[in-house]
């Protein structure tokens, strides 16, 4: 499946972007269509939006079609709160309400259908926001692949903080709230029968708690971003974009757990690159960053938090650097194109 959009350079050409693409090819699909399309607007793209006319709101919306639709620490339903309820995080919000749609491919075992409601109810529940509005659809086979689930969510924001990824600053210490590449292998090794599965479990968890402890620093806490599709590279590199920063990490910093690091050899996957779906990445002033990261480790989803870099105050601004185990550098590229398809 391809989608074509035209090039800001000639009516008439186009780029095909294949189906799951993401990085690179999906910001010239959303700079090129989507956004002057939709009267978008320009700057920094966040993981949520303002409300217009209601600054203290938010408002995120997300689409899951995992394959497949369970898989060890998780499933489509409870990611499906998980990430929109992180997106208004990253925000600096606390969830106050989410609406779902659902939509099914007619002969979906019921059995399965009342496993992800139930799960996503849990979610829902555990994660303290309600699920206030929805809307369901059956469509005939091969419409969709068994259920794929929209989810939109409202967050009130934090008073005392205003995150943004265009506000990185030279000399703010980067904070990853615990190891990478869990969610991305978890999904593939079960999706292939891979057999890494009962080694890694997937991370989906919400977040929003961890910006909670967050609060007391207020606007010294930056940005906040989770790295979900495209990984921590992702993450990074759009944050150096939006902010116009050089951002450097150190390979020995970033937790990533030995079971993800055999798959990733195995398979040839950049750990950088791999999926998250419960951590996240907090740019502080660096005055506040043994604080932010002692508040993060308080916390079960950030005991192992870790301060992994820093902005440079000079540099190749919009891009990201890793400072290797032999002292080298070498830059971390944004994926060209989405690595695991359908991991969210």
């Amino acid at each position: 499946m391809t989608l074509a959009c035209p090039t800001p350079h000639h009516e008439d050409d186009v780029v095909l972007l294949a189906h799951g693409a993401g990085g690179r090819l999906t910001a010239e699909l959303l700079d090129t269509l989507v956004l002057p399309t939709l009267d978008g607007q320009h700057g920094a793209l966040e993981d949520a939006a303002l409300l217009p006319g209601h600054p203290d709101l938010v408002i995120s919306t997300d689409s899951f079609v995992v394959s497949p639709l369970f898989f060890p620490g998780g499933d489509i339903g409870s990611l499906s709160v998980h990430g929109t309820v992180n997106d208004l995080a990253m925000r600096g919000a606390r969830p106050i309400a989410l609406s779902v749609a659902l939509i099914i491919e007619e002969g979906l075992p019921l059995g399965q259908l009342r496993d992800v409601l139930g799960s996503l109810g849990k979610a829902a529940r555990e994660a303290g926001v309600p699920v206030v509005t929805g809307d369901t659809k059956v469509v005939g086979r091969g419409a969709v692949d068994k259920i794929f689930v929209n989810t939109t969510g409202i967050g009130q924001r934090h008073l005392a903080l205003r995150p943004s990824a265009a506000l990185a600053r030279p000399g703010d210490a980067v904070l990853l709230s615990g190891p990478i590449g869990l969610h991305g292998t978890t999904v593939l090794s079960t999706r292939e029968g891979l057999g890494f599965e009962s080694d890694i479990v997937s991370d989906s968890r919400p977040l929003h708690r961890l910006v909670d402890a967050l609060a007391p620093f207020g606007q010294q806490v930056h940005t906040l971003r989770d790295p979900t599709r495209g990984g921590l590279a992702a993450a990074l590199n759009e944050i150096a974009r939006d902010a116009s920063v050089p951002v450097e990490i150190d390979e020995e910093a970033v937790p990533v757990p030995r079971a993800v690091a055999a798959a990733c050899d195995l398979l040839g996957l950049d750990p950088l690159v791999v999926a998250n779906e419960g951590c996240l990445v907090a740019f502080v002033a660096a005055p506040a960053a043994d604080g932010a990261l002692d508040a993060l480790r308080s916390l079960p989803e950030g005991r192992e938090a870790a301060r992994i870099g820093r902005v440079l105050a000079y540099g190749a601004e919009g891009r990201g650097t890793l400072r290797t185990l032999v002292g080298a550098r070498r830059v971390v590229e944004m994926p060209l194109g989405e690595q695991l398809p359908r991991i969210c």
